[in-house]
């Protein structure tokens, strides 16, 4: 045929790149799929191409500087002269893999896309990430919208291959294929900017077409007998189906499903409809229709749900919005207009009561914030016309629908109400989904796996951001509760030496002032079994010695022998610590006072032993003891100064950190069985409560951490930012006076629909 001629030069072209390509080991079936499939993806790869120029041209238009203007004309200039070079390394690329799957594999290298995961990502460049985060949506909505069929056409090439792949590994797949577009732009010098334009572009004329290349690759493989039970779906281009093409129409008896749906669905549909017509006419009231109404189709119920959904104002109250008796007003108008009664049938009927169920239990719950309540509850026209169209919609929690209001309302969990609530990115993007919805959502459901897979990309990369500002907060209230250890390490060693007795105030000030930071410094990097730690606290000991008074002949000698040590030791601790040089000096000169009153004492006491005292001092080598000569040379008694400041230390010695106030004992004191402390030590990281600060103020915020040295509850915001710390105590106190509130994060729509079956079965038994 023509087409495959147009293929033949791609195929010498790899063949000569690549000499070691296995072509003929490919079973002609697979060389079919290949020369079909590089077509269609040649042809995709010059849209891309054709439409780049308009639409670079156009962001240059709009620039706000010469600069990004200039930025947009080079990667013009930049992808027209390498467009050839591009197209064929991606292509080369397909072929090449395609030469390889009846090869066996030594070692499998991993895909580009897998090498960089979600955990290591604060570990790349920003462009990366914004690189990553782009590649990850593009493959997501390929995913979720061709799924079925991408899964179709890999068990077929296994049926036919030696190496086993799977949906990643598949040489068509979403990941291959933009990891082999991605090298091919390698060459181009721009920047990530307009490199996320460019993939843009690529999701929309290449990954955008995938569901024909599927399509034409599964026939393909199934005229040659690979397979053929496997029933796909026909690519959406080729049939954009109706809401009467999903459904059976209402009006048909049975239960209406989606063509060829399992019998799980029908099973949980099914229940649902007997729950609510065993409550029909007596807990919910059954509408009054005339002998001869006629129910409208499917079909017909979309378009008035479609009118509905374009009129819908942007109502603030949403309680107010009642869809059942809006829908009700329309048919009444068409009646009157035909001159025939219509009604809804009776299982669209049973949907339409099902959503407006699920929403009363959206629009009441307390665990969606109030402003953000509007917005959600504008999604239910959209939401009750997915039911409409896909039964699964109630039975699969994959559901694209039912997972972006999940995923919504997960987001939602840490939103604070506040005034600016418009200029907040979060509120930003919802509103951008739910208006997206009611302008573009005819009939095709596709649209939310869109939607979903864009969501999802934000929120992932908002969490990232909170996640990595939430370790660092962790790491500084470690860190702080490290330090507050060992400053009741230090604490306890200063009333343990200080506590009860009387000594001069300048050596109290000093170890508390002073050689207290050396302590702290001391305990932090050594630990207290250390033998730094010993030493810090033998020179304290031998400080208080020094300046008490002895009546031992003996304690004169050791106190020579001791104090140019001691001043050593100190001064030396004293300069680790950073301590203020003046201060020192300060201190030193006072000491120096303390000491040679001290040797005056002993003078006074023993004169004959003045000599001796004497010639010991003379060995000591000055510049060791830190002290001047003339101590050497005591004073005569009368020279002496008078008696130095004693303070007696009768209160214990608080050390406070920069900023911190002196600790107040709780008002409350609760015993260790209390209720109140039960429920804060049910508390996990990761929670997320509801503080009522005062009568107008809440505080949402996830608990991050346990410091378990200091017994401290750390809480961030949705950000990641400190916001709130507690003690045990202190937040069992506050649960006590119900002011704390554990909020729900399981699945919104999960627990609407458990409750809502709830209620029915209680309705059924009253």
């Amino acid at each position: 045929m023509k087409t495959d001629a147009n293929v033949v030069h791609l195929n010498k072209a790899t063949a000569e790149q690549s000499p070691t390509s296995p072509v003929g080991r490919l079973p002609v079936a697979l060389i079919q799929v290949r020369d079909k499939a590089a077509q269609q993806l040649k042809q995709n790869l010059q849209s891309l191409f054709d439409n780049a120029d308009d639409t670079l041209f156009e962001m240059a238009d709009r620039a706000t500087s010469n600069a990004e203007q200039n930025a947009f004309f080079e990667a013009m200039r930049d992808l027209r002269l390498k467009r050839k070079n591009i197209e064929r390394g991606f292509l080369q690329k397909v072929f090449e893999s395609f030469a390889n799957l009846n090869q066996y594999e030594i070692g499998k290298p991993q895909p580009a896309l897998d090498a960089v995961s979600f955990d290591s990502l604060s570990l790349v460049q920003n462009d990366e990430l914004e690189e990553t985060v782009a590649l990850d949506a593009m493959v997501a909505k390929v995913m979720s919208r061709d799924a079925v069929a991408l899964g179709h056409l890999t068990t077929r090439l296994n049926a036919v291959i030696s190496k086993k792949l799977d949906d990643k590994s598949n040489p068509l797949g979403p990941t291959l294929l933009s990891e082999y577009f991605l090298d091919a732009c390698g060459s181009l010098g721009v920047e990530i900017k307009v490199k996320l334009i460019i993939l843009k572009l690529f999701e929309k004329y290449v990954l955008g077409s995938c569901d024909m290349l599927y399509a034409e690759a599964n026939q393909a493989l199934v005229s040659a007998g690979v397979l053929p039970e496997l029933k796909s779906a026909p690519p959406r281009r080729q049939q954009r189906p109706a809401a009467s093409t999903y459904v059976q129409s209402s009006g048909e008896e049975g239960i209406p499903l989606l063509e060829g749906a399992d019998q799980g669905v029908q099973e949980v549909f099914g229940a649902l409809q007997d729950l609510l017509s065993q409550v029909r006419g007596t807990a919910m009231p059954r509408r009054a229709q005339t002998a001869d109404a006629m129910p409208i189709t499917s079909s017909d119920l979309m378009r008035l749900l479609s009118h509905m959904q374009q009129r819908a104002p942007t109502q603030v109250n949403v309680e107010d919005f009642d869809l059942r008796d809006q829908l009700e007003r329309l048919l009444e108008r068409a009646s009157a207009k035909s001159g025939k009664a219509r009604v809804v049938g009776e299982v669209d009927e049973d949907v339409i009561n099902l959503v407006s169920m699920l929403f009363e239990f959206i629009l009441d719950d307390r665990t969606l914030p109030d402003s953000l309540k509007a917005l959600i509850g504008r999604l239910q026209i959209p939401m009750l016309k997915v039911a409409v169209l896909d039964k699964t919609f109630f039975s699969r929690g994959s559901h694209p629908a039912r997972r972006l209001l999940n995923e919504i309302a997960s987001a939602a969990l840490g939103w604070v109400d506040q005034d600016d609530a418009q200029r907040d990115s979060l509120y930003q993007k919802i509103e951008q989904v739910v208006q997206r919805l009611l302008n573009d959502f005819v009939d095709d459901p596709a649209i939310f796996s869109e939607l979903l897979a864009e969501f999802m990309a934000f929120t992932g990369d908002e969490r990232r951001r909170s996640e990595l500002l939430e370790q660092r907060t962790r790491d500084a209230e470690e860190g702080s509760a490290k330090a507050e250890l060992a400053r009741r390490q230090v604490e306890h060693a200063l009333n343990e030496r200080l506590l009860g007795k009387t000594l001069p105030e300048v050596v109290v000030r000093l170890l508390q002032e002073a050689w207290s930071k050396v302590l702290m410094l001391t305990c932090l990097k050594h630990g207290v079994e250390s033998d730094e730690w010993q030493a810090a606290l033998q020179t304290m000991d031998d400080l208080v010695w020094s300046v008490a008074p002895h009546e031992d002949p003996e304690a004169r000698l050791r106190l020579l022998e001791l104090v140019p040590g001691l001043l050593k030791a100190l001064r030396e601790g004293m300069a680790s610590a950073a301590f203020d040089p003046f201060s020192t000096s300060e201190f030193f000169s006072q000491l120096e006072v303390l000491h040679v009153q001290a040797f005056q004492r002993f003078k006074r006491a023993a004169p004959e032993a003045e000599t001796v005292v004497a010639e010991d001092a003379a060995h000591t080598d000055p510049s060791e003891a830190g002290i001047e000569l003339p101590l050497l040379e005591l004073p005569a008694a009368e020279e002496v100064e008078d008696a130095p400041a004693m303070v007696e230390v009768v209160e214990e010695i608080i050390l406070l950190a920069p900023g911190q106030t002196r600790p107040q004992e709780p008002d409350v004191v609760l015993p260790d069985d209390d209720e109140a402390l039960l429920q804060v030590d049910s508390l996990r990281v990761g929670s997320w409560v509801e503080i009522q600060e005062d009568e107008e103020h809440k505080l949402r915020c996830k608990l991050a951490a346990i410091i378990k040295p200091t017994g401290k509850y750390v809480f961030v915001n949705r950000t990641g930012m400190k916001v709130l710390e507690k003690t045990r105590n202190a937040l069992a106190v506050e649960f006590r006076r119900n002011a704390v509130r554990l909020l729900d994060d399981a699945l919104l729509f999960d627990r609407a629909l458990e409750s809502v079956i709830g209620n029915l079965r209680k309705l059924k038994h009253s």
